[in-house]
């Protein structure tokens, strides 16, 4: 996927360019930031009490969260045992102050003298795996629709239905298909460089009519022209400077997007990792380096942090779930992930005795999902609870794909251990549901707070994130309270306490992405609810102890 990934410094450059009257067409991608806080925070007293909505009780709080902080008087004077959280994503921060004291580590692994110690396949995987290669550089890769095109251009590219044989038509009418879906998606990206290319001629050219090498807001106020045309220039960039963007941002955000390799038929993705992504049999690559870039990739910090940053230290904040150890994954690049590396990173995190794994991430297209439905299967044969996020782009996914999922039509579920969350924000009102959640009556499950979320970043920082990305590992945070607490629960059953537990909405609500339309909000999910710790461990509490 674009995996849920928020830049906040290039969110503010392209909210910024869209003020140009002669970029007035920029499009400016979905980020996680992209939510309206004016609503967001009426009723919060303080800026401490809204990094910890998502842990409030709508009861007692008035604010529509998981009611985590009343779970844990329940949980008081009880013993839990540690459960190991496998988190997919795209590298963590392990040697972050909230969750450094949090790690699992491989107990039959030796570090760093390059031998495969617990005959596991993976060579000083000490903390997990990294299955992107590298040592931590950033991830670039191309989205699946991009890898379609490109592995059926050399045969239909140029061609017509005239020049295709009868064998050929099938393919031929597929490959239009991905072409058209490919235009689609790439059309905001172009049309962003090419306004993002006319900013850079306009600030080139005012920067030799002034004869400086840099200016300031001042310097435009001053220019007096009469041609029209650089006048309009010198308008455009003066609203920029206006909101705060100077060239410094400009171009860091035009960087940025020079090294989107998304849509790019020609980039390799795979060479830095040696393999051949298409031949699940084909295991002998990535490394141990599971933390990933720490300038570039936060979105995994964040994950890690909302599911079990350090309770009680002082620091930060304190993460849902508490026993618990936290094994990274590395498979998730800045582009679509691999159907393979998310089939054996699933496959991993089972063998190496995670319980919940989080999967905060996702695409349209999965051209060998049955690797990763086969891999779901064995979690379930390994009693293992996946949660997965229901994705940004405001779809209703019994309709719209989006994988990895758990069921080949839509309708019937390959396997009952995987949970699949949209997002609500702290709204209670018809703002209710995330502007920018997917939703599905039968393929999401429930909802979890996904909007402006407080959690770890890397270098020892914290952030507010938005998205299902944030979602899932609340969620994921739950599960695992209840898998340490109540260890007798299966993985199935744990889906369904958090199912059957969560607080019942009976509110109309606006459909995410739609201005006006609204229904009940038991339309956007299986159980028309939000999940609730407090209501989720009474279930279980019941279930083991009525036996």
């Amino acid at each position: 996927m674009r995996i849920f990934k928020p830049m906040y410094a290039i969110a503010i450059a392209a909210v910024a360019l869209t003020s140009c009257s002669s970029v007035k067409n920029l499009a400016v991608p979905t980020m996680d930031t992209a939510v309206n806080l004016n609503t967001a925070k009426q009723g919060i007293v303080s800026e401490e009490q809204f990094n910890k909505w998502a842990h409030a009780d709508l009861a007692t709080d008035t604010i529509p969260g998981m009611s985590l902080n009343k779970a844990y008087q329940f949980l008081e004077g009880k013993k839990g045992e540690t459960v190991i959280v496998g988190v997919i994503d795209s590298g963590i921060d392990i040697e972050h102050e909230d969750l450094k004291d949090v790690l699992w580590t491989n107990p039959k692994e030796i570090a760093g003298n390059g031998i495969d110690d617990d005959k596991n396949g993976y060579v000083d995987d000490i903390y997990g795996w990294n299955f992107l290669g590298g040592n931590g550089d950033p991830a670039p890769e191309q989205l699946e629709i991009t890898r379609l095109v490109a592995r059926w251009m050399p045969r239909f590219d140029g061609k017509t239905i005239e020049d295709i044989s009868e064998a050929e038509k099938a393919d031929f009418e597929k490959y239009q298909e991905y072409l058209e879906a490919y235009k689609a998606s790439s059309s905001r990206h172009f049309k962003t460089m090419e306004s993002l290319e006319i900013i850079g001629d306009n600030i080139a050219e005012i920067k030799k009519y002034l004869g400086k090498d840099t200016f300031t807001i001042e310097d435009l106020e001053g220019i007096e022209t009469e041609d029209e045309d650089f006048k309009n220039k010198v308008t455009d960039i003066l609203g920029l400077y206006g909101r705060g963007l100077d060239e410094a941002a400009y171009l860091e955000f035009y960087e940025s997007q020079k090294k989107n390799k998304n849509y790019d038929f020609n980039f390799d993705g795979r060479a830095i990792v040696g393999d051949n992504p298409q031949d699940i049999t084909d295991t002998k690559y990535g490394n141990g380096f599971v933390i990933g870039s720490k300038d570039e990739e936060s979105h995994g910090t964040h994950v890690a942090g909302i599911i079990l940053a350090t309770r009680n230290n002082g620091v930060g904040l304190d993460g849902v779930a508490t026993n618990a150890k936290l094994m990274s994954v590395r498979a998730v690049p800045d582009g679509d992930e691999r159907d393979k590396d998310v089939a054996l990173a699933i496959k991993y995190a089972v063998d190496n005795g995670a319980k919940v794994i989080n999967m905060s991430f996702g695409k349209s297209f999965s051209p060998y999902r049955h690797w990763v439905f086969d891999a779901i299967k064995y979690a379930e044969k390994h009693d293992v609870l996946l949660v997965h996020a229901a994705g940004n782009d405001n779809k209703d996914i019994d309709v719209k794909d989006n994988f990895p999922n758990d069921s080949e039509d839509k309708i019937t579920e390959i396997a009952d251990n995987v949970l699949t969350v949209g997002a609500m924000s702290i709204n209670y009102d018809e703002n209710l549901p995330a502007t920018f959640s997917n939703y599905g009556k039968k393929n999401v499950d429930v909802f979890a707070p996904g909007v402006q979320i407080y959690s770890t970043v890397p270098k020892d920082e914290y952030a507010k994130y938005s998205g299902t990305s944030m979602a899932s590992p609340e969620t994921a945070g739950v599960a695992t309270l209840i898998r340490s607490y109540y260890p007798q629960l299966s993985a199935s059953q744990v889906k369904h306490v958090i199912m059957n537990s969560g607080t019942k909405i009976n509110m109309e609500v606006l459909v995410p992405g739609k201005e006006s339309e609204k229904v009940n909000f038991s339309e956007l999910s299986v159980t028309g609810s939000v999940v609730n710790a407090y209501n989720a461990l009474l279930l279980a509490d019941k279930m083991v102890n009525s036996k």
